[in-house]
């Protein structure tokens, strides 16, 4: 079995920085594309930033130039480093990640447990 374990959320204070972390654990084999996504109240859940096995990364228009995703292969862990966050990205964060558990086996998708963010003064 795999899990992904969330740490790092809390309350931000407007122009401020958190770091997110999410590590995952158990059989594993190879891990593919990794991600955070976020769920406000009321709201979908949406891409917020998503980064390949090679290092290729993505965001949403809203976090470019303020948000960074990162990844440490060897820990399987992926990062999301918050810088100048707004009162709206306050939300839930999910890391998400694609997970291959023995080799040309298939490749699942697995989702942490959710950490709140809040960014308030």
């Amino acid at each position: 079995q795999v899990q992904l374990v969330e740490s790092g959320g809390g309350l931000v204070q407007p122009g401020g920085s958190l770091r997110l972390s999410c590590a995952a654990s158990g059989s594993i084999f190879s891990i593919n594309d990794m991600g955070w996504y976020r769920q406000a109240p009321g709201k979908q859940r949406e891409l917020v930033a998503g980064i390949n096995s090679g290092g290729s990364t993505n965001y949403a228009d809203s976090v470019k130039g303020r948000f960074t995703i990162s990844r440490d292969n060897a820990k399987n862990t992926v990062y999301l480093q918050m810088n100048s966050p707004k009162p709206e990205d306050t939300a839930v964060y999910y890391c998400n990640a694609k997970i291959q558990m023995r080799h040309s086996g298939p490749t699942y998708n697995y989702w942490g447990q959710g950490t709140q963010v809040t960014v308030s003064s």
